[in-house]
């Protein structure tokens, strides 16, 4: 299990390697090795079945049964982009540690307006109502339809841009896209071209619809897609995206939303509401196998 509030998963076992993507705090991985150099580290796959290395201290290594017991137990979900676990049900005592939207913690107890959580190494604390959850009740509040996606996606407008993020921290554009329907229990494919392949294409962008994901890149001479980027489509010609910082654009010139270079890069767009876990790629953490009892 992760174990820390986002893990860094990197291209080959050093610090110094390229991140490829993140991980959040209880979160699911499975070890397929161990590179030991002085530091282990594992290479591990996650749930949307990415793989990399992660250091040791990111994660918490746990028999079967261990991992069973933590995928049964009640949970709290941090629902606020940001947060904090304290040592007592105070904010003036020490932090145990930061956590970040869509962190799992387990949940193991409730004091006043507080939260009582274990991490998977074992170390509890406390965290605010109004930063986390218990699962139950965020099951109950979820909402997957388009304008509540849309509403966290505009929440995040400014927030900068990192090559592999994928939390509040720092997100890439297809990072932006998983964090934001990670938040609403939406499991989709890791990158932007993948993240293509899943769902309904859409080819004409007036029938694109608030949600659906808009895709650019390049044409290659054989015809298929050189998906490079990608961001959610607002309606009336505007889409918000992960460049540089999150923030608005727009296909239409006379927007001053205006983005020549993006419009002249589009390529298609897709619409995977209806199809989650109705398709491979498209699942929830109620029925991805990482997740399960």
């Amino acid at each position: 299990m992760v174990n820390i509030s986002v893990c860094n998963v990197r291209e080959t076992a050093n610090f110094t390697a390229q991140q490829e993507t993140q991980a959040l705090l209880g979160t699911p991985v499975h070890i397929l090795g161990i590179s030991d150099n002085g530091n282990p580290w594992p290479h591990v796959q996650l749930p949307d079945g990415y793989t990399g290395w992660v250091h040791y201290k990111g994660i918490t290594v746990m028999s079967y049964d261990e991992y069973h017991a933590w995928n049964t137990a009640p949970k709290a979900i941090v629902t606020a982009l940001y947060g904090i676990v304290y040592e007592r049900p105070s904010k003036k005592s020490a932090t145990v540690s930061d956590v970040v939207a869509g962190d799992r913690l387990v949940l193991t107890g409730k004091k006043g307006g507080w939260l009582h959580v274990r991490f998977p190494d074992g170390r509890t604390g406390f965290v605010d109502k109004r930063t986390a959850k218990p699962e139950a009740d965020w099951r109950k509040s979820l909402d997957q339809g388009a304008d509540a996606i849309l509403a966290t996606a505009k929440s995040m407008l400014g927030f900068s841009y990192e090559w592999g993020g994928m939390s509040p921290k720092g997100m890439d554009c297809s990072g932006y896209v998983r964090t934001v329907l990670a938040m609403h229990d939406i499991i989709i494919p890791r990158d932007a071209g993948p993240q293509s392949r899943v769902g309904q294409r859409i080819d004409s962008m007036q029938e694109l619809r608030k949600g659906d994901l808009v895709f650019f890149g390049r044409w290659k001479e054989d015809g298929s897609a050189g998906v490079s980027h990608v961001g959610f489509y607002l309606g009336g010609g505007r889409f918000i995206h992960s460049l540089g910082l999150v923030h608005i654009s727009s296909f239409i010139p006379e927007d001053k939303f205006y983005d020549a270079f993006n419009t002249g890069r589009y390529l298609f767009g897709t619409r995977f509401l209806p199809y989650i876990d109705k398709e491979e790629g498209l699942c929830t953490t109620l029925s991805n196998p990482y997740y399960a009892e």
